[in-house]
């Protein structure tokens, strides 16, 4: 049984979703039973990228969540993914959700459907599922995977909220200023121009810095905008992306905030994989693939190769500078002891209470100088335009 994707006209308006059925004919035949007019019925396409992942974190997490309740109730495989795909109102669950389900009743496994949609699991997901379906903890392992997803939307929200709202911030201050500078100040200050009495050079600076502003403001955004655009294709780049990304690492604030971002990913995606029993390799090799940072992901590549080659965990840690020491010494712990997937959960905990620490720490610091900023530029522009009328003051008692 295959997944097909329909439109199809239903009580006078267009409809679509998703149907399991042998064949397109018996696909439109279920339609037409249903009180519909199909208009168009396709499988389900097979995505070849993982392109999409970020924007489907919370579908994911709340998927994963009703997947682990169901099996843990004992319903079977295909009427779990049935009854998950009904849930979700989102097409991009449920259209991949269909395919997965129709894969699995045509007798193939679940880690071997879910590699075939790498947007909604990507491949830590699916090698995690084949190891848990070996070991016939297939429940408990969903429900890992749940608690990962929903910790990993967390840290990636408290990231966003400590890095865009100082960044929102400065973008409305800046377009305050701008305001101010453009279009309010060249009609209060020019009004002292017709006067004889000469300038502050407070007041003349501010009336260069508007004039440039009134003048060339247009071609100063189209430049500024082209220059984003040119930093956005240039970091599409493998080698520019590599060294931003190196960079990014090691910049005083927000370097912290990504590198205990990155250990802490790191460390909770390797400790579900190997409590799920997946090979040290392929493990490492799939913890590479959650991080964004090339840096980070060219360094647990590499460490993947030397474990390939027989070196430990542990040993293959060794060398990378952005994971904390104290992470180093649990996952060495963790194998003298054989708890290995414990002490990488520990290490994960510790590194995401050091990121949230590392978030507030620079909220703190951010706002109160964004704010300072922004109040000497609007003291500067509101002496400039005081200075003059008490200069005229003077003269006129």
């Amino acid at each position: 049984m295959a997944a097909f994707e329909y439109e199809a006209i239903e009580n006078g308006r267009q409809v679509g979703g998703v149907v399991q059925a042998d064949t397109a004919r018996m696909a439109r035949q279920q339609l037409r039973e249903r009180g519909m007019v199909p208009l168009d019925v396709h499988p389900v396409a097979r995505p070849r990228t993982a392109r999409g992942g970020a924007r489907l974190g919370r579908e994911r997490a709340l998927l994963l969540r009703q997947m682990a309740a169901l099996l843990k109730a004992g319903l079977p495989l295909d009427e779990v993914l049935s009854l998950a795909a009904d849930q979700s109102d989102a097409r991009r669950v449920n259209r991949p959700l269909a395919a997965i389900r129709a894969r699995v009743l045509e007798g193939q496994s679940l880690s071997d459907a879910m590699a075939e949609q790498p947007a909604l699991f990507p491949v830590m997901y699916s090698r995690s599922i084949a190891a848990a379906e070996q070991a016939g903890k297939l429940d408990s392992v969903v429900e890992r995977l749940a608690r990962h997803a929903a910790r990993r939307l967390a840290l990636a929200r408290s990231v966003s909220v400590a890095l865009v709202y100082p960044l929102l911030l400065a973008l409305i201050s800046l377009g305050v200023v701008w305001g101010l500078l453009g279009f309010v100040v060249p009609r209060v200050v020019g009004v002292f121009e017709s006067s004889d009495q000469e300038l502050p050079l407070l007041t003349r600076s501010l009336l260069e810095i508007s004039s440039f502003v009134s003048g060339y403001g247009p071609l100063i955004l189209v430049l500024a905008a082209g220059l984003i655009l040119g930093v956005v294709a240039l970091l599409r780049m493998p080698g520019p992306r590599m060294r931003f990304d190196r960079a990014l690492l090691k910049l005083p604030m927000v370097g912290g905030l990504v590198r205990a971002q990155a250990a802490a990913l790191f460390a909770r995606t390797l400790a579900i994989l190997v409590s799920s029993s997946v090979p040290a390799v392929e493990a490492l090799k799939a913890a590479s693939e959650v991080v964004s940072n090339r840096k980070v992901r060219a360094d647990l590549e590499a460490a993947a190769a030397r474990v390939r080659e027989g070196a430990s965990i542990s040993a293959a840690m060794q060398p990378i500078e952005w994971l904390p020491p104290l992470t180093r010494r649990l996952i060495h712990g963790g194998e003298q002891a054989g708890e290995l997937g414990d002490m990488l959960e520990h290490a994960a905990e510790l590194q995401e209470s050091d990121l949230e620490d590392a978030g507030q720490v620079l909220m703190a610091v951010l706002q109160p100088a964004l704010i300072l900023l922004v109040g000497l530029v609007v003291l500067y522009i509101v002496l400039a335009i005081l200075l003059p009328i008490m200069n005229m003051s003077q003269l006129l008692s």
